[in-house]
């Protein structure tokens, strides 16, 4: 019965046919960067709006709010009514907000790192990437 390191030990003393590539990333095109900076950021432009409604429909369901609204009503004598606040469109409104300043500085951060890179190449040289095939 042969374990896995055995296996990969034989693997490795057999000589193998793959071809191994090493390349240097010197340079990346800054609008590429830009783009899938801001497709990333679209992405999670999606994810904080489905997020923000699940959160508020479980907490809706359970009675949180109307709990907290009844408990900031016993110290304000009916004044503050915290439903009024935080419905539907209130929350989401603010998980647009929300989307649209991490889609602006999601794809700003992805152009200053890549200014960042391409400048910081002109000291180490680049990354170096290894490929093989099998």
């Amino acid at each position: 019965m042969s374990t896995v390191a055995d296996k990969l030990a034989k693997k490795s003393t057999s000589k193998s046919s793959s071809k191994q590539v090493r390349l240097r990333l010197v340079y990346v095109d800054f609008w590429s960067a830009v783009k899938l900076s801001f497709l990333a950021a679209v992405a999670l432009a999606i994810v904080t709006i489905v997020t923000f409604f699940l959160v508020f429909t479980v907490v809706q369901t359970t009675g949180l709010i109307d709990q907290v609204d009844e408990f900031f009503q016993s110290f304000s004598d009916g004044g503050i009514s915290i439903t009024a606040f935080v419905g539907l469109p209130q929350v989401m409104a603010f998980a647009a907000v929300v989307a649209i300043l991490n889609l602006i500085v999601v794809t700003v951060l992805g152009a200053v790192i890549a200014g960042i890179y391409n400048l910081a190449v002109k000291v180490t040289g680049g990354l170096l990437v290894g490929f093989t095939s099998s």
